[in-house]
C-alpha cells in the first residue's frame, strides 16, 4: 500500500505502515496482553515487555517506572512491597528489616542493630558480650551489677570458680583459714564464730590437748576422747601411769595427777 501521506516506521531500512509493524515486530503486553505499539514506550525485564503505564507493583500497584524493584515468581514488586513480602521482622519493633541494613541475629530472632539493646541501660549491645536472664538479654556490666554474686571476702563479681560457705558467696581462692590464711577449698576445715579454721589453726587456738601426749584432741586423730575432772585424753592416751594398760571403759584411782 502507498505510504504517502500516512504514518509509517523503518526497520532495517524497509518502510512499513503502522499496522503492519505492529503485526509484524510489536511485543505483547504482559499486563494488558495488548500490543505495545511502535508509537507507545515499551519496557522490558528479562524478554518480557509491559507499556509504560502498566509496568507496576503487583501489590500496591505503584508503576515500577525508573524505580528499583525485584521478581518474586515472575511477579515485580517494588522494594517495599518485597521487604514486606520476604525480609524479617525485627523481633523488638515488629518492623521489617530492609535490605542492605545491619541486624543481630540471636537465639533464633532478628532485630535492627539499633533495637537491639540491653534491658537494663537500654544501650545497643552490637557484638559486645551479653548474658540473657528471664528470655531478657543484658549486657555484662548491667547483669553483673543487678544480678551477680560477690565474693564475701573481696566484694568481686563472681565468674567463675565459687563455692558458698554459710550462704555466703565466695571465690574458691577467697575462702583462706582466719589464722593463716591458707587456701581452704578441698580441705578439712573446722568452723568456730562462723570463722573458717584449718585443722591446725583450730587445734592451736581452740583445741583441748590431751594430759599425756599435750597433742591437740581433734577429729583428725581418733573422734573418742576421755575427759574426767575437767582433764581430756585422747582414747589411746588414756592408760594406767604404771603398768601403761588402757583404762578406757575400766574403773580406775587417781593419785594426784597420775591415773
Amino acid at each position: 500500500k502507498l505510504l504517502f501521506g500516512k504514518k509509517y516506521t523503518l526497520k532495517d531500512n524497509e518502510a512499513y505502515c503502522i499496522p503492519c509493524y505492529d503485526q509484524l515486530f510489536s511485543n505483547i503486553c504482559e499486563e494488558c496482553k495488548q500490543t505495545i505499539g511502535c508509537d507507545s514506550k515499551d519496557l522490558s525485564y528479562k524478554d518480557r515487555h509491559w507499556h509504560e503505564g502498566c509496568f507496576k507493583c503487583a501489590k500496591c500497584n505503584h508503576s515500577l517506572v525508573e524505580k528499583p524493584f525485584a521478581a518474586k515468581d515472575e511477579v515485580l514488586l517494588c522494594t517495599e512491597c518485597y521487604s514486606n513480602e520476604n525480609s524479617s521482622k525485627c523481633f523488638q519493633c515488629k518492623k521489617t528489616i530492609m535490605p542492605g541494613s545491619r541486624k543481630i541475629e540471636f537465639k533464633g530472632n532478628e532485630w535492627h542493630e539499633t533495637c537491639f539493646v540491653c534491658q537494663s541501660c537500654q544501650q545497643p549491645i552490637g557484638t559486645d558480650p551479653l548474658i540473657t536472664r528471664d528470655n531478657k538479654n543484658y549486657c555484662v556490666p548491667c547483669f553483673e551489677k543487678q544480678f551477680a554474686l560477690r565474693c564475701n571476702s573481696c566484694e568481686k563479681v563472681i565468674t567463675t570458680g565459687g563455692m558458698t560457705y554459710h550462704d555466703q558467696p565466695w571465690h574458691k581462692d577467697c575462702f583462706l583459714c582466719t589464722g593463716c590464711k591458707k587456701k581452704l577449698f578441698g580441705e578439712s576445715f573446722v568452723s568456730r564464730d562462723d570463722n573458717p579454721y584449718c585443722q591446725d589453726c583450730f587445734a592451736d587456738l581452740y583445741a583441748q590437748r590431751c594430759e599425756a601426749c599435750n597433742k591437740p584432741i581433734t577429729a583428725l586423730g581418733s573422734p573418742q576422747y576421755i575427759s574426767f575432772q575437767d582433764r581430756q585424753w585422747h582414747s589411746d592416751c588414756f592408760k594406767c601411769g604404771k603398768c601403761n594398760i588402757s583404762l578406757v571403759g575400766q574403773g580406775f584411782l587417781t593419785h594426784q595427777d597420775t591415773i
